[in-house]
C-alpha cells in the first residue's frame, strides 16, 4: 500500500510531465508561426527586388531613349524652317533659268518675290527686319559702320543702311549696320575758313 507521500510525488510527475508536453507543444507551434512568417517575407523580398529590377531596367532604357530623342532634336530641330525655306529654292532656280532674257525688270520683279516670300517664312518663325532708315542711332540695335556730315539729316539720325539687322521673337539676332548723320561744327568750319584766309 502507497503512503501518502508516495501518492502525492506520483502526481506531482505527472502534473509536471503534461506541462513540459504542454511546453514543448508551445514551442513545436510558435516555430511553425515564425516559419510561415520568414517564407512570407522571403517571398515579399523576392518580389521587392523583381520589382526594384524591372524598375532599374525601366529608367535604364528611359535614359537612353531620352539621349536619342535629344540627339534627334539637335539633328533634327531645324526641319521645319529647312521645308520652309526650300520653295524659294525652287523660285530661285526658276529665276536662274530665266537670266539669258532681255527683260531685266521681270527678272528684279522676280527677285522681289522672291525676298518677299522669305521674309514671310521667317516672320513666321518669329524672324522680323529691325526698320532703321530715318530712324534715331541705336547702340542696342544699330552697328554704326560710318559718320556722315549731311545737311539734309538731323545729328545722330540713321542715313543708310548697309546691311539689315534682324530680331529672333524680340531678341537682337544682328544689329543693323548703319551709316549715321554727324553734323559739322560750324564754329570749327568759321575758324578753319579765317586760318585759310589768314594764309
Amino acid at each position: 500500500m502507497k503512503t501518502k507521500k508516495e501518492h502525492i510525488a506520483k502526481h506531482s510527475q505527472v502534473a509536471a510531465g503534461s506541462a513540459d508536453d504542454a511546453v514543448e507543444g508551445g514551442t513545436s507551434s510558435e516555430i511553425d508561426v515564425l516559419k510561415a512568417k520568414l517564407e512570407e517575407k522571403e517571398k515579399e523580398a523576392a518580389a521587392n527586388y523583381e520589382k526594384f529590377v524591372r524598375a532599374a531596367a525601366e529608367l535604364d532604357n528611359y535614359k537612353k531613349r531620352a539621349a536619342k530623342e535629344k540627339a534627334d532634336t539637335i539633328k533634327y530641330g531645324s526641319e521645319e524652317l529647312i521645308k520652309d525655306i526650300l520653295p524659294f529654292m525652287d523660285s530661285l532656280d526658276r529665276a536662274m533659268d530665266h537670266t539669258g532674257s532681255p527683260d531685266v525688270e521681270a527678272f528684279k520683279d522676280g527677285i522681289k518675290l522672291i525676298q518677299e516670300q522669305l521674309l514671310c517664312c521667317l516672320k513666321k518663325h518669329g524672324v522680323e527686319r529691325i526698320e532703321s532708315s530715318g530712324t534715331d542711332f541705336d547702340p542696342n540695335y544699330h552697328e554704326a559702320m560710318m559718320q556722315i556730315h549731311s545737311d539734309e539729316h538731323e545729328e545722330n539720325k540713321i542715313v543708310n543702311e548697309i546691311a539689315k539687322g534682324y530680331l529672333l521673337n524680340g531678341r537682337l539676332l544682328r544689329p543693323s549696320k548703319v551709316c549715321v548723320c554727324k553734323k559739322a561744327n560750324k564754329e570749327n568750319d568759321i575758324c578753319e575758313k579765317i586760318a585759310d584766309n589768314g594764309e
